[in-house]
C-alpha cells in the first residue's frame, strides 16, 4: 500500500487549476515538496512535464489531475476520496531523453524531455538534415520540415501527430521519425533500440536554420543535436487503477 497522507499541490496558473487547488488544499492540506509523499499536478499535460522536470530529484511519484486542455498524462479531475484513489493508484516509470545541442556561436546546451526531442526549421525553407544512429551515418541527407526522437510514453504526443508509431510503454525503443518529409519522398522513419544515440547534423544551417527543443525548451539555429536515453533518471508517474499509461496507449489507437 502506498502511503499517501501528505500531499504538495502544484496547480497551473489557468483559473479551474488554481481553483481547484484551493479546494484540494482546503480538504487535504498540502506540504512543501520535500515533505510530501505524494505531489499532485493539476493543469494538463505541459504543466504535467514541468512539474515532473521540476522535481525528478525528489524521487516522488506525480499525480496529475486535469484541469488543462490536453491530459494524456493526467488523470480524471475528483476531489472526493482522493487518498484512497492514491493508496490504490498504478505507478509507471519512465526514462526521459537528454538533448545536447551546440548553436552557430559553438555553445553546447542540454536539456532533458520526457516526450521528444525535435528538430524544426526556422525559416522559409525546408532543413537539410544528416542522420546518424551510434556514430554510423544512416541518411546522408533528409529534406524535411523537421524530424524528432520520441519515447514510449511520448509517442502519442507530437510524434503521432507526425504519424509516427505509437510504442508499447515496456518496449525499451525509441521512434525517430520525420515531420512532413520531402526527400526520401514519404520516408516513413525508423525504429530504434533505446539505448540509441541518434545525432542530427544540420547541413548548410546559414541558408536552411533549425531549432532544437526539448519538451518546450529550445535551442535556436543549431548546428547538431545528439539525442540519447538517460536511463539513470526516473520519473514516477501515477494512474488511476485500470487507467494507466499502458491502457492508455491501448485506448489511442482503437479510437
Amino acid at each position: 500500500m502506498r502511503r499517501a497522507s501528505k500531499l504538495a499541490i502544484r496547480a497551473s496558473d489557468a483559473e479551474p487549476a488554481q481553483a481547484a487547488r484551493v479546494a484540494l488544499e482546503e480538504r487535504y492540506g498540502s506540504v512543501p515538496l520535500t515533505e510530501a509523499d505524494v505531489i499532485i499536478a493539476l493543469g494538463g499535460d505541459g504543466f504535467m512535464l514541468q512539474t515532473l522536470a521540476e522535481t525528478r530529484d525528489l524521487g516522488t511519484p506525480v499525480y496529475g489531475m486535469n484541469r488543462g486542455t490536453v491530459g494524456f498524462l493526467m488523470n480524471e479531475y475528483k476531489p472526493k476520496g482522493l487518498t484512497d484513489r492514491l493508496t490504490d493508484a498504478e505507478e509507471a516509470e519512465i526514462n526521459p531523453l537528454r538533448m545536447t545541442a551546440a548553436n552557430g556561436a559553438g555553445e553546447t546546451f542540454e536539456e532533458l524531455a520526457i516526450n521528444e526531442v525535435s528538430l524544426l526549421r526556422e525559416g522559409p525553407q525546408a532543413a537539410r538534415l544528416r542522420v546518424s544512429v551510434d556514430g554510423k551515418t544512416r541518411m546522408e541527407e533528409l529534406v524535411c520540415d523537421g524530424a524528432l526522437v520520441a519515447t514510449p510514453a511520448g509517442s502519442t504526443a507530437y510524434n503521432y501527430s507526425a504519424f509516427g508509431p505509437i510504442l508499447p510503454i515496456g518496449s525499451d525503443v525509441l521512434a525517430l521519425t520525420a515531420i512532413a518529409p520531402f526527400r526520401p519522398r514519404r520516408w516513413r522513419g525508423a525504429l530504434l533500440p533505446r539505448a540509441a544515440r541518434v545525432r542530427f547534423d544540420v547541413l548548410n544551417p546559414a541558408k536552411r536554420p533549425v531549432m532544437a527543443d526539448a519538451d518546450s525548451r529550445s535551442v535556436r539555429n543549431v548546428h547538431w543535436v545528439e539525442i540519447a536515453s538517460a536511463p539513470e533518471i526516473t520519473h514516477r508517474i501515477l494512474f488511476d487503477p485500470g487507467h494507466g499509461l499502458e491502457e492508455r496507449l491501448l485506448q489511442e489507437q482503437f479510437v
